[in-house]
């Protein structure tokens, strides 16, 4: 089992990428974004905790969650996949779970693929 996710860590993740998702820098540091992605679906593993679906923002993590029946092999049935920009501004609260799967921002599918209930993990920033 991974460390638990110390609050005020996943704040400082996040703090340090606010400006690239607010569009005031145009490029982030990899290892910045990659620090901020990975404590997030941490977070949210401990929030959900489970293995009935499983959350991927390729290329940096991807973690299971979510109390259910336990996936063990191959695809599992409810995937949500994203790509690192949208999983931060969910995570955030900058965008909402409907506004992402609308604008085709989110590929979900199974019948528990929908994180709405646990969206936002925290509100860095304005």
């Amino acid at each position: 089992m991974p460390p638990t996710v110390d609050p005020r860590d996943l704040m400082a993740a996040v703090e340090a990428v606010l400006p690239w998702l607010d569009g005031v820098e145009d490029t982030l540091d990899r290892p910045k974004l990659a620090a901020a992605v990975r404590l997030s679906l941490r977070t949210l593993a401990q929030d959900a905790p489970g293995k009935s679906v499983e959350v991927r923002v390729p290329p940096f993590a991807a973690v299971q969650c979510v109390q259910g029946i336990r996936h063990t092999r191959g695809t599992p049935p409810n995937v949500i996949e994203m790509d690192a920009r949208t999983w931060l501004e969910l995570a955030t609260g900058r965008l909402t779970w409907v506004d992402a799967l609308a604008g085709d921002r989110v590929a979900a599918s199974g019948s528990r693929a929908d994180l709405s209930a646990l969206l936002p993990l925290l509100r860095a920033g304005s």
